[in-house]
């Protein structure tokens, strides 16, 4: 808990408890360095480098779990499952996403509990993006 004022506290949000910005910016980085080399992931990136993806990963996330509403400000609401029906989300890809994620939580070293709620929303998310069976 956060003192607010003398008879006020409040609870801290999980953007704030796992560090805020910076965490989740390097999480996203992480994860984008695996999927530069992914002959399944890449090709779904149209940019030449992976910097716009990574941004508007990171931005959703930090709203997500708390933080500043920058995503919805510049884009709108996240409408994951219509932005990702131009790709061909398949077990593959979900596999993959899923692999690379895994390691770049993994270098963020969580407590336990925040790396589990973290993990259950990321596997949760990418089952949903599947479009292609």
């Amino acid at each position: 808990m956060t003192e607010i004022g003398r008879d006020e506290t409040r609870e801290e949000s999980f953007f704030e408890t796992v560090g805020g910005e910076a965490t989740f910016r390097r999480l996203v980085h992480l994860f984008y360095q695996g999927v530069a080399g992914d002959e399944v992931l890449r090709p779904m990136y149209p940019e030449q480098d992976l910097a716009g993806a990574e941004e508007r990963l990171a931005l959703f996330l930090i709203q997500y779990w708390g933080g500043p509403r920058t995503y919805s400000e510049q884009r709108g609401h996240p409408r994951l499952r219509m932005r990702h029906v131009p790709f061909k989300v398949d077990q593959a890809a979900h596999d993959a996403w899923l692999r690379h994620m895994r390691a770049a939580v993994d270098e963020l070293a969580l407590a336990p509990q925040a790396e589990q709620q973290l993990w259950e929303y990321l596997s949760y998310a990418a089952a949903s993006m599947v479009n292609s069976h």
